[in-house]
């Protein structure tokens, strides 16, 4: 066990997420080396830095994911531990153990734990094993389409044909029949091989107008907590774009069961640091089946520490250096409601386009968190994600936080820019997102008849 005070922390990112560690390092009384390629050399989170190391040219391919130059970089920076974030080598077992060998502390689970959650087969093993309840499919990846017409025939359809291996959607395809499913199948299995290099299948049974419940959890290695649910239904192209805390869609002993299955899947993989418990959440039948683990911070991580009042990058920090977990579950309540949304550089009036440009005047309404990589004249550079970064508002009631939300947008200015702003005061005031009456596939289904039109 080490006091991470005085220590120096690596941070193998870019973008809002780096920014959220600096700070969070700078409050344990750290010392920051920050990682850039070329592109990201005037980025937010270099300038908030005590140094700045280049790890390659703009491609991410040659420099945030290039392995051995990240950490050849961290041990010449004399870094005690690396960051990892979120994306890029966040949950890449071989990056984890890279760090691990060179004799520097990953900050999150070990190589072990990345790669057995990693793998989607292996992590639904391990959630029924916990006795998580798990969506019926494939037992353990496909082998060949005759395997898959069995699976088919055993639970029905309509079906989800998924990669093993990744995240993000890639490598998902929905089969509504036995055509459907030998046509997408070798589809699926190619995408995951070109996105993961891995081209291993499952299949599990479609939920229809599922919501997407996650659950925040913290472990040392030995023992685990939850921090309660967040909301994450409202999505495009299975990305997240809007995520709140708690979900209103849950009974108190439905967000009771579903945090504890998520404590005992922790507690059984020995996780440690700050991850997140993926659900589909039935609201017909009130059924909870595991989605999927992420075992690292996750973007929309604030609005749990918005009604919990936890930093939760400090304590995942902490327990990486080995100290113990510092609060036990009864301590651990929230109150109100909080709401993020992703601002993303994407022009949502022409099919969400990106829009990379330079950061002109910026204005944010006080009272309200915007954790965020944008300065007032920054070029956002062409290579990377559009994210931005999040808008975090918070209210005494879900109808309270999405009054402020609306208002903070129209009184936001972020110029030279287009972002998803406007996609997020649309949602603010439709009925049904009001209501709590939408599903994972609500959002696409709204967009295609209420197109958004340039102000």
């Amino acid at each position: 066990m080490s006091d991470p005070a005085g220590k120096t922390l690596f941070i193998a990112n870019r973008g809002e997420i780096a920014v959220r560690v600096n700070r969070a390092a700078k409050a344990l009384g750290m010392r920051v080396v920050q990682a850039h390629s070329d592109a990201d050399a005037d980025m937010l989170a270099v300038r908030l830095a005590d140094e700045a190391v280049s790890v390659g040219p703009p491609q991410a391919t040659k420099s945030y994911l290039d392995i051995e130059r990240v950490v050849e970089a961290a041990k010449a920076s004399g870094a005690d531990a690396v960051h990892p974030g979120y994306g890029f080598l966040s949950e890449n077992a071989g990056f984890a153990q890279a760090v691990e060998d060179a004799g520097l502390i990953f900050v999150g689970p070990d190589a072990n734990t990345i790669a057995r959650m990693g793998d989607k087969v292996a992590a639904r093993e391990a959630a029924a094993a916990a006795g998580v309840p798990i969506t019926p499919g494939s037992d353990g990846r496909l082998e060949g389409m005759d395997a898959a017409r069995a699976v088919a025939d055993a639970i029905g359809f309509p079906l989800m044909v998924k990669a093993a291996a990744g995240g993000g959607g890639r490598g998902i395809r929905v089969a509504n029949d036995l055509d459907e499913l030998e046509r997408l199948v070798p589809q699926a299995e190619a995408e995951a091989r070109a996105a993961f290099g891995d081209g291993g299948l499952y299949i599990e049974r479609l939920v229809p107008e599922a919501r997407h419940v996650e659950v925040q959890i913290l472990g040392d290695g030995t023992r685990a907590i939850h921090a309660y649910e967040r909301e994450c239904s409202l999505q495009r192209r299975r990305q997240k774009v809007w995520e709140e805390a708690p979900a209103a869609c849950l009974t108190p002993e439905e967000r009771e069961e579903v945090c504890a299955a998520s404590v005992r899947l922790a507690e059984a993989v020995k996780y440690r640091g700050a991850g997140t418990l993926e659900y589909l959440f039935d609201a017909k039948e009130r059924r909870f089946s595991f989605l999927e683990m992420n075992t690292r911070i996750q973007v929309e991580h604030p609005v749990t520490e918005a009604i919990t009042g936890l930093d939760l990058v400090v304590e995942m920090i902490r327990v990486c250096f080995g100290e113990p977990l510092s609060k036990r579950q009864d301590e651990i309540s929230h109150c109100g409601h909080a709401i993020e949304v992703r601002v993303n550089a994407e022009d949502p009036a022409n099919d969400f386009m990106p829009f990379p440009g330079v950061t002109g005047a910026m204005h944010v309404p006080d009272g309200v968190r915007f954790d965020t990589m944008l300065y007032e004249g920054y070029a956002i550079p062409p290579f990377y994600d559009s994210l931005l970064g999040k808008l975090i508002v918070t209210g005494s009631t879900r109808v309270e936080a999405m009054d402020r939300l609306a208002t903070t947008i129209a009184e936001m200015r972020l110029d030279g820019l287009k972002t998803t702003l406007p996609l997020h005061a649309a949602l603010a005031k439709a009925p049904e997102v009001r209501a709590d009456e939408f599903h994972t596939r609500w959002l696409e289904n709204w967009l295609a008849t209420n197109p958004l039109q340039n102000e």
